[in-house]
């Protein structure tokens, strides 16, 4: 080999120093490609945009607290029941035990559980709000998960407030058993409860909403909000096809297929959720009456009887 050949070689398998610099840049998070378009944005942008892209529209996942910020005013979130934390009462083991898993997520993601609960103002309004994450353990509904959603609900109907639940989860923790399971009722009865008091409730549908969770309090809304796009079902796809031994629509288990059918009531992008979800929760303020007609009448019935006093004095 030359060393004309040599160098001509180095030059192809060598990147410029510009490009390196550049693919240094964008792992080092200065911009975000899109999953969608793969279009890349200025991860600031992103962010003030709610991280939905601004080219196509694709909704990013968004993590608990950031989507708390999203929708309560700010300063005044109030966290309920932060002390309750999972166990594992069935020493459920598969590649790992169940406790270790725990421990694992919870410091990866800095979270207790897969939803965070408590009360705040959206645009002025009271509201109890409960968001799950997908980071831990894909959402999935424990014992933990359903008891705080269980309190939040209960809270509500005792200060006679609105109930919104942000929906993310690929269903009931199998670690749990049947302990998992029984969430669903619990949850779903708290909302009856809830209902009975002629109290507002939302949930808003995220990608991916599935298994349990679709199949109790996802579904029981007064109305039933989804965001563009996402993922929406009880089984898998494939688990469907398999079982009825058919080919499934082109957009399957979609939000738009779902509104298309009547399982959703609205689609919302993120940049519309807060101002959407204040608009429908004034607009099912209970009203009382004022009785200050009652008051002013009485009154000129004391006046007219002064006033005949007078003239027969008079």
């Amino acid at each position: 080999m030359s060393i004309f050949d040599w160098f001509a070689k180095q030059e192809k398998s060598e990147p410029p120093i510009q490009q390196q610099q550049q693919e240094r840049e964008i792992a080092d998070g200065l911009w975000t490609k899109c999953e969608a378009c793969t279009a890349l944005t200025y991860t600031k942008d992103l962010k003030i945009n709610q991280l939905v892209c601004t080219e196509c529209g694709h909704h990013f996942r968004v993590e608990s607290d950031e989507r708390i910020a999203q929708l309560i005013d700010d300063k005044t979130w109030k966290p309920l029941n932060t002390h309750l934390e999972p166990t594992d009462p069935l020493k459920f083991y598969d590649r790992k035990s169940y406790s270790d898993r725990i421990k694992d997520t919870q410091e990866k993601t800095g979270l207790i559980d897969a939803v965070e609960t408590g009360t705040g103002l959206i645009d002025g309004l009271p509201l109890a709000l409960g968001v799950m994450d997908f980071r831990f353990m894909g959402g999935s509904m424990g014992s933990v998960v359903g008891e705080k959603l269980c309190r939040l609900i209960e809270q509500a109907t005792e200060e006679r407030i609105p109930v919104v639940i942000i929906c993310a989860s690929g269903g009931a923790r199998m670690q749990e058993g049947m302990l998992s399971l029984m969430q669903m009722a619990k949850i779903s009865g708290a909302l009856e409860r809830h209902r009975n008091r002629k109290l507002l409730y939302i949930p808003v549908l995220t990608h991916p909403t599935t298994g349990g969770v679709t199949a109790s309090f996802a579904m029981l809304g007064d109305i039933i909000i989804a965001e563009p796009n996402a993922t929406i079902g009880f089984a898998g796809r494939r688990v469907i096809e398999q079982t009825l031994r058919e080919k499934l629509p082109e957009g399957f288990q979609t939000s738009e297929y779902l509104l298309k059918h009547g399982f959703v009531d609205a689609i919302v992008p993120r940049t519309q959720l807060k101002k959407t979800l204040a608009s429908l929760i004034s607009l099912h303020q209970p009203f009382f009456p004022v009785l200050q007609p009652l008051n002013v009448h009485v009154k000129h019935q004391e006046e007219e009887v002064l006033l005949k006093l007078d003239g027969q004095q008079g």
